[in-house]
């Protein structure tokens, strides 16, 4: 059976009037996914891109490594939306659009006259989705709409900071912009479900992401703790409450993660480590007991780990006990599994001589693969041929570059 691997999503066409990283992520996702997003910047370009990190050697300090990693297979377009002759351009590229995603601050783009109860007069099957950090009007008005996020704004108010790290005089985020990534993820998703009804009744619609409600969408604990009990949960470590052993513990040369809270893992561990008198102990007999001494417990574990390093750890456990070592980014990019799996692909980077890995597509299709096929646009690298697309001869489009219309690399 044979793939294509041109992505599920071809023949669809998206706008990216987004920046940073939440909007990005989510049209990457799509780009994909075989769909053509064509990113709308601003003359001066997404804010992103002067972002590093940077070679030593990068003669070009306008493509930051952050950016290039949220912006693989799209068409860059460069208008001055703030002229008329910029939102006539965008207007006729919307008539042609499948989608449209932005993450500006709620009304900015109404102000423009180009929000979505314009926009959908021109193009009815229009699906477009806006990130924000605490929503737009179509979700639920909420009285922080106006306010200002960033991905620590929304994991402290989501509820993951409030149970995350190992005492409440300490919250913690999670690393990374997990903030923005997961809300680009819900975002695709919403995309990618209102396109299927687009196409099944020629209807596009609103679709309203808010940063800070998709973080308290992962945080079951948060919500069922205070939903049946009353409680608010509080920082457990690297544990989660009810289960043990489950976290961390220390070994010879560092520290693993490990979980093995049933009674048949747990067994498994004691023997493999060594120690099969605690399978038999009574304050370890069952799940409960075993979280009830949980902290007793890590420190009996740990009498034995700390003999043996993350290797022969890996050797011991691999394909048995839950368990991994806590991998730097050279652990990631020495390991097989990721090399297997093509999660470090590598694309060009202007500027340098040398390719860059980028994260890779979690998602495997098995028909209709999605792929990394190019890097990250340069600023208007595609101006010139996506406006030769909508049919503007050369002449028209060299007047608009000269008068600061338009931007073309």
């Amino acid at each position: 059976m044979e793939s294509n691997h041109q992505g599920s999503l071809k023949g669809l066409r998206i706008l990216d009037l987004t920046h940073a990283l939440a909007g990005p992520f989510c049209s990457q996702m799509l780009a994909d996914h075989g769909a053509d997003v064509i990113k709308v910047e601003p003359l001066e370009g997404d804010f992103f891109r002067k972002m590093g990190p940077f070679r030593a050697d990068d003669q070009d300090k306008f493509f930051g490594g952050l950016f290039q990693s949220c912006n693989r297979n799209k068409r860059s377009i460069s208008l001055n939306l703030k002229t008329e002759l910029g939102r006539e351009a965008l207007l006729e590229l919307v008539k042609n659009a499948d989608g449209l995603v932005e993450n500006y601050r709620a009304g900015v783009l109404e102000k423009m006259g180009l929000g979505y109860e314009v926009l959908k007069e021109i193009n009815p099957r229009l699906v477009y989705t806006s990130i924000r950090g605490f929503g737009d009007r179509v979700g639920g008005e909420s009285p922080y709409k106006n306010w200002p996020a960033f991905d620590i704004v929304a994991q402290a108010m989501g509820g993951w900071m409030g149970v995350t790290g190992m005492d409440a005089d300490h919250p913690v985020k999670v690393g990374g912009g997990a903030g923005d990534t997961v809300s680009g993820l819900f975002a695709a998703f919403g995309t990618v479900s209102a396109l299927l009804h687009a196409k099944n009744t020629g209807l596009g619609q609103y679709v309203d992401v808010a940063m800070t409600d998709s973080i308290l969408a992962l945080s079951e604990i948060v919500v069922s703790q205070f939903s049946y009990l009353g409680v608010s949960a509080k920082p457990v470590g690297n544990g989660i409450p009810g289960l043990a052993p489950f976290g961390t513990i220390k070994v010879k040369d560092g520290v693993i993660a490990i979980a093995a809270p049933h009674d048949p893992q747990f067994h498994l561990l004691c023997d493999l480590l060594g120690c099969p008198e605690l399978k038999t102990e009574a304050k370890y007999l069952n799940e409960g007991l075993r979280w009830t001494n949980h902290l007793e417990l890590n420190a009996e574990i740990e009498k034995y780990s700390v003999l043996k390093t993350k290797l022969e750890l890996k050797e011991l456990f691999g394909g048995r006990v839950p368990f991994s070592p806590i991998y730097t980014g050279e652990d990631i990019f020495n390991d097989e599994h990721f090399a297997a799996r093509n999660m470090l692909p590598l694309v060009d980077h202007p500027g340098t001589a040398t390719p860059t890995a980028v994260p890779g597509i979690p998602v495997k299709m098995s028909l209709t693969p999605g792929e990394v096929r190019v890097r990250a646009p340069k600023l208007g690298e595609h101006t010139r041929e996506i406006l030769n697309e909508m049919g503007w001869d050369n002449q028209r489009i060299a007047q608009l570059l000269e008068s600061g219309i338009l931007y073309a690399a």
